[in-house]
């Protein structure tokens, strides 16, 4: 089983939210879907399950073509949006015995597919109350079985833990894992967090285009000898934040400089990117001592998943 996109473009009016992406998911792959607010995640999860039409290109589940076969790619797709489709009058037993109506779950075999989501998703101590009772980790868990109600080979998921707490977080990290090693798994998120705990692999879309399609240890591996220089110098009124930010950036191998204050306007925070291979930290030093700052801190670190996902989507 698996997820194959294929030249995928979805315009709205004149703008291209998703601009000719490709790419495969297989059975056993968790793959993370990351990319900024705005950047076609949702709309490429709405084309895949066929709630959203696509402008051009071709997307395959199973090898079923979706604009040939729609229902028959339903079937074989659970899905948990990000707006999570619940009904709070409703107890949990009840809405997930709707739920399994809904996906035509043969009436004998009802009650067996609810006991087994109730106790895979965790559900058994809120079994019998209303879901508008439920706090918001107990609510993305029932909307997990609904998706996996009728035991889908495919499962995709938009931003499954937005809004959690961090036990909550953890809990649903957990319970994603755990399904994914059987099933087909996509999961968009925002959250770099999330793909490094559940993902084995990671495909970062900007602006409608894939940037990056990779594990996160490969992709760490390219950027090798990326560093960054953090130092925290302490505020002098005869100079400014601007001046500071000029004079840094004037060195050799600074790539990117970034000022802040901290919450007492008493010292400047300062992250300064270089360029691969780089080594900065002696000449920022000299600079800082040749403008009888202060110096508190200064330390170098290579480049974080984050750093990563900064620098491909900027």
């Amino acid at each position: 089983m698996s997820i194959k996109v294929e030249n995928l473009t979805k315009y709205y009016g004149e703008q291209a939210a998703v601009n000719d992406i490709s790419f495969e998911v297989k059975t056993g792959e968790i793959v993370g879907f990351l990319g900024p607010n705005g950047a076609g995640k949702s709309t490429t999860m709405k084309m895949i399950t066929t709630y959203l039409t696509p402008s051009n290109g071709k997307i395959f589940v199973d090898g079923i073509d979706i604009s040939e076969d729609s229902l028959a790619v339903r079937k074989k797709i659970g899905y948990l949006p990000e707006q999570n489709p619940l009904y709070n009058d409703m107890n949990v037993v009840d809405y997930l015995v709707y739920a399994a109506e809904l996906q035509s779950i043969d009436k004998s075999k009802i009650n067996d597919a609810v006991k087994k989501m109730i106790k895979v998703c965790g559900l058994e101590d809120v079994r019998h109350k209303d879901i508008g009772e439920l706090s918001k980790g107990y609510r993305q868990r029932v909307g997990l079985a609904q998706a996996l109600i009728h035991d889908p080979d495919v499962l995709l998921l938009d931003e499954p833990t937005s809004g959690l707490d961090p036990n909550q977080i953890i809990e649903i990290r957990k319970l994603i894992k755990d399904i994914g090693k059987q099933k087909t798994l996509m999961l968009s998120t925002h959250i770099l967090q999330e793909v490094q705990a559940s993902c084995s692999r990671v495909i970062i879309i900007n602006k409608g285009e894939i940037v990056a399609d990779n594990t996160t240890e490969a992709l760490q591996k390219q950027f090798e000898g990326q560093y960054k220089t953090k130092l925290i110098i302490k505020q002098n009124p005869k100079t400014d934040a601007a001046n500071i930010k000029a004079e840094l950036k004037s060195i050799k191998d600074v790539e990117g400089v970034k000022v802040s204050s901290d919450d007492d306007n008493k010292t400047w925070i300062i992250e300064i990117t270089n360029s691969k291979g780089s080594d900065t930290r002696e000449e920022i030093f000299k600079k800082i001592v040749s403008k009888n700052l202060e110096l508190i801190e200064l330390k170098q670190e290579e480049a974080s998943l984050e750093e990563i996902f900064r620098k491909l989507t900027n």
